[in-house]
């Protein structure tokens, strides 16, 4: 136990460009009773967490929280608890909750995993204007075949392994293949 908490010790921020503040770690995958959010927070509430641990005042906290609500599609949900939305609204929560600090680079895992194809589009969409308007840097691990068209790298895996990275002229995307 020592020796890891020795390596672990010397991953630092003084060995990064920016704060680690500024580093979004993955999505939550969904609210509580199955993960980590508390049961009794609303939506807005949720959000609004993690501003608040930004040191923000209660008032930036509540209008960030209610603008990032309103980007992913929840602006008619914000007041309702986790136990009064669907998996993919507690999605969608997780990823306003993630996304109301404006970090600077994002992990994502599985972004679009629980959405309807709509929905999915909305937050691709979403993702995408947070990289080209807000310079953040987007790096997700998906399923999603969507994905591939907005994105500018594309690493594949093959048994746990990196087998190759391609920009996206690089491939094609065709009904039923990849190419």
């Amino acid at each position: 136990a020592s020796k890891r908490a020795s390596n672990i010790s010397m991953f630092n921020t003084s060995s990064l460009n920016f704060p680690l503040n500024d580093l979004l770690y993955p999505f939550p995958q969904v609210l509580p009773g199955v993960t980590n959010n508390v049961l009794t927070f609303t939506a807005l509430e949720n959000v609004m967490l993690a501003a608040t641990f930004r040191m923000q005042t209660q008032e930036q906290a509540n209008l960030q929280a209610k603008n990032i609500l309103e980007a992913v599609g929840l602006k008619d949900r914000m007041f309702h608890l986790p136990d009064e939305l669907s998996g993919g609204q507690m999605q969608r929560v997780s990823i306003a909750r993630a996304l109301v600090n404006k970090p600077k680079i994002v992990l994502a895992d599985e972004p679009t995993g629980n959405l309807d194809q709509k929905t999915g589009l909305k937050i691709i969409d979403l993702l995408c204007d947070l990289n080209k308007n807000l310079g953040v840097t987007i790096i997700t691990a998906s399923h999603d075949y969507k994905m591939l068209g907005v994105s500018d790298r594309i690493a594949w895996f093959s048994g746990g392994f990196l087998d190759k990275i391609q920009t996206k002229d690089h491939f094609k995307v065709l009904k039923g293949s990849i190419n």
